[in-house]
């Protein structure tokens, strides 16, 4: 392994850190960011005092970088060759340029990522990114209701034994720049207009639909919990028997539909209050997710793999609930 545009090594966490990270978040592709590796050499040299490395390296992150990056990364220890790093995985961001807070967003502090180094980014390039960046992301979009509950959302972090603070709107990012409770907050409360369709076919098209559930207008967890349980009802075991052996077989396999169930859910634009919709047809599932491409993402980029999370505030909670086991990819 060796350091390319989607891969840095660092011996130890340093000044040069913030930089880096902006530099991978600004990039298309996201990163690779290995702490303990020696960057000369690419040999593993490992790192003492790792739980605090960690804890420093995710408050540089929430308190240093601007816009924020939470949901954007993840922080994981590896073994290599017997030695314990840390490694970062950066997603690259819907609100380009990200830079260090204290140098503003100027060449200072907008850095990209360019072959194997992290260069300082033109005027030009902040402007060109700047104009197209996501603004009509779902955090900065007022909650159409502001006397918001939370009950369900406290339950399913009390569930792993973690208490929310008074301060957990703020924490979660369910605020916008005017202390208002934004989208992410209305979708994750305990009432609101959205509503998650489940339905069921007898056949291969729509002509007789046999059921119809829907699940929704209560926290976009419990409705996620709901539409989950749903399926596996449904997924019923299918028994063949014939004259040699006795078969036995699920429709689906159910950790790839949970997987697409959750990504659905996650990556939808609920700006104009589409949500998304399953349906059972006697040979297959069908999952429709509203959305198209985000403005700065080509169709070749798409079809490439390139891959940029729509709403990471709603990542992020999900990522807490470990309904997402690993940052997330997909649109």
């Amino acid at each position: 392994m060796r350091e390319s545009e989607k891969v840095e090594f660092k011996r130890e966490l340093n000044d040069a850190f913030e930089k880096t990270a902006v530099g991978f978040l600004n990039h298309p592709h996201g990163g690779l960011l290995y702490i303990g590796i020696d960057d000369k050499s690419t040999k593993p040299i490992g790192l003492n005092n790792i739980d605090s490395l960690q804890l420093q390296i995710i408050n540089k992150l929430k308190n240093n970088i601007s816009p924020s990056c939470l949901g954007l990364f993840e922080v994981v220890l590896e073994e290599i060759d017997n030695q314990e790093v840390i490694k970062i995985i950066f997603a690259s961001g819907t609100e380009k340029p990200y830079y260090i807070s204290s140098k503003g967003m100027s060449s200072k502090g907008c850095f990209l990522r360019v072959g194997a180094s992290t260069n300082p980014m033109t005027t030009l390039q902040i402007e060109q990114l700047f104009a197209k960046r996501v603004r009509n992301s779902l955090a900065k979009i007022n909650s159409p209701k502001q006397d918001l509950s939370f009950a369900q959302l406290k339950i399913y972090y009390e569930s792993i034994g973690i208490d929310l603070n008074k301060q957990f709107a703020k924490t979660l990012e369910l605020l916008n720049e005017e202390q208002k409770y934004n989208y992410v907050a209305y979708l994750l409360s305990d009432e609101n207009n959205i509503s998650i369709k489940v339905a069921k076919y007898s056949g291969e098209d729509r002509t007789d639909l046999i059921e119809s559930n829907e699940y929704g207008y209560c926290s976009l967890i419990k409705a996620t919990k709901q539409v989950l349980d749903k399926l596996e009802i449904e997924n019923t075991n299918q028994t063949k028997i014939t004259s040699s052996q006795r078969k036995e077989q699920f429709l689906w396999q159910s950790i790839a539909v949970r997987e697409a169930v959750i990504n659905a859910i996650v990556h939808n634009d609920y700006s104009n209050e589409a949500s998304p919709k399953f349906e059972i047809f006697s040979n297959r599932i069908e999952i429709s997710s509203a959305g198209g491409l985000l403005p700065h993402i080509s169709e070749d980029e798409f079809f490439s793999g390139f891959s940029i999370p729509r709403n990471k505030e709603i990542i992020r909670i999900f990522k807490d609930l470990k309904f997402v086991e690993q940052l997330g990819s997909g649109l």
